[in-house]
């Protein structure tokens, strides 16, 4: 039988690292920052939202660049890695910003990823944020389909729906109630090993 080749594309944060506007909720007890597009389906108020908080109390990039220096990957994430790129192709597809995510890829060994750039002013205050493209989780799967990938894709938030759709086969991982209960069409995992098995039998279709 003529199969396609596979990739396996994912998103980052929730999935296999922390979240990090909810570790800078955390470190600085600024509670708005703790929400994420886990609640907010409206990426562009979300991200507006956060710019203006950071502004109000005088937090810089630099500022969230130091708590992400303190985080690690999620327990499991990297040894789940290492296993999926092990015979498989992968890609991180997220809305990070590359400003934020440069030191968990070391840790993750530099797995692919796809993200975002951030508008940073002199005085190195957040100022904006540029998408590569609208809805670029979704275009990014169908941009592969269309060379001829079968693609997989995993998520956790709202703003992955549009890819788990496009994808061949969409899967949420470790997603909160609110989605489940939205999106039941998708099937539900939260530990790696049940990821791992479900992959195990996509891949050997």
């Amino acid at each position: 039988m003529d199969r396609k080749p596979t990739i396996i594309a994912m998103d980052l944060e929730g999935v296999l690292v922390p979240e990090i506007w909810i570790a800078v909720a955390l470190k600085t007890g600024i509670e708005q920052l703790k929400r994420t597009t886990r609640d907010e389906p409206d990426y562009d108020l979300l991200m507006k939202s956060r710019i203006a908080i950071l502004k109000d109390n005088n937090l810089k990039l630099k500022d969230i660049q130091d708590v992400i220096n303190t985080l690690e990957p999620l327990d499991g994430a990297k040894e789940y890695i290492n296993w999926l790129r092990y015979g498989n192709q992968l890609i991180l597809l997220s809305d990070t910003y590359y400003e934020f995510a440069y030191p968990l890829m070391r840790k993750l060994g530099n797995p692919t990823l796809f993200c975002n750039t951030l508008e940073v002013d002199n005085e190195n205050f957040i100022t904006g944020y540029r998408l590569r493209q609208s809805d670029g989780k979704r275009k990014a799967v169908s941009a592969l389909k269309q060379v001829g990938f079968r693609v997989i894709a995993a998520g956790d938030s709202y703003n992955d729906i549009t890819m788990l759709k496009e994808a061949d086969h969409g899967i949420l991982f470790r997603p909160p109630a609110n989605v489940i209960a939205e999106f039941p069409a998708f099937p539900v995992f939260t530990e790696y090993n049940g990821l791992k098995s479900h992959l195990e039998l996509l891949l050997a279709e």
